[in-house]
């Protein structure tokens, strides 16, 4: 049996001090880590604690499952070993490192992660087209004003008459 234990349901504000002297109470700690977010640094909301004995962590289990830290119900079991992902889920940091190929005139410059696609004629660039101006607003005739408008111009001309 394995003295490595999962301590999931986790407040996002618990510590790894909070969380190693929790477990302290039943037994040595030799290790405790919360998972974070990589990009924003917080907290998963789950955890790993590595006990001196497995039966350290059995009776950790059976002691401190359900009990409450920071305000919340811990869920504690055995920890499952890490399984290898498929190449396909491999974040670009973990792909292994390739040449950028040769320079192609009219090809995309090389971009981690994204396929090269070889240079024909709709994906190469083209001369930048000549922008069309759009025609100059001319201003409507009264017959063509909506009637809202109409309302409006007369407000106000009637508001400058007064002041």
């Amino acid at each position: 049996m394995s003295s490595r234990l999962y301590v999931g349901n986790l407040s996002y504000t618990t510590t790894v001090e909070t969380l190693r002297a929790f477990f302290a109470t039943v037994g040595e700690v030799r290790s405790a880590e919360i998972v974070t977010d990589r990009a924003t640094n917080r907290s998963k909301g789950f955890g790993f604690v590595e006990m001196s004995t497995p039966e350290a962590a059995q009776q950790a289990m059976q002691q401190l499952n359900g009990k409450f830290l920071d305000n919340r119900p811990v869920r504690i079991d055995l920890a499952r070993p890490k399984e290898p992902r498929p190449a396909s889920e491999r974040t670009a940091s973990q792909r292994p490192a390739t040449p950028p190929p040769a320079h192609t005139p009219g090809a995309r410059a090389h971009q981690p992660g994204r396929a090269q696609v070889a240079p024909t004629r709709s994906n190469q660039t083209r001369a930048p087209e000549r922008k069309q101006r759009r025609p100059a607003r001319r201003r409507l005739r009264e017959e063509e004003t909506p009637r809202w408008l109409q309302n409006k111009r007369l407000l106000l001309s009637e508001l400058d008459e007064e002041f």
